[in-house]
């Protein structure tokens, strides 16, 4: 049972493909909604008044996630909030809050790490097996 598992796994494995664009599209519709609380604490910063920022900042997700959920539209947060006035003070700033690198912490670091100390050392101990071929045969 374990070897037709392994030999699945194998077939799976060997034929992944990564759709870079189907991601970045994932992730640029949602990382609107992530990144509400670094846009409220630039308003902040700003000199804006936190109770009222996230007020509205709920407001207009709630716009927003209606027009993605009910209407079937893409995410428009961003939008709303270039037109909501209490939010010009970090207009100039959203292409720098939106960066997906701010929200990844350290997660390729820690992915580097990783492979180095238990991927790499795994992969070399078993040289020798790299390349093997699988078959499904149920």
């Amino acid at each position: 049972a374990v070897d037709a598992i392994l030999n699945v796994y194998m077939n799976v494995a060997e034929n992944l493909v990564v759709y870079e664009k189907v991601i970045a599209k994932h992730v640029r519709a949602e990382l609107p909604f992530m990144a509400t609380e670094n846009i409220m604490m630039n308003c902040v910063k700003a000199g804006g008044n936190r109770q009222e920022l996230h007020e509205r900042i709920r407001v207009l997700s709630m716009e927003a996630g209606k027009n993605v959920k009910v209407e079937g539209g893409e995410n428009n947060l961003i939008d709303l909030i270039k037109q909501d006035e209490l939010f010009a003070p970090v207009w100039s700033q959203l292409d720098d809050i939106l960066d997906p690198k701010n929200f990844v912490g350290r997660a390729p670091q820690q992915t580097a790490e990783f492979i180095e100390s238990e991927i790499d050392p795994i992969l070399s101990k078993h040289a020798n097996l790299l390349g093997e071929q699988g078959e499904v045969r149920v």
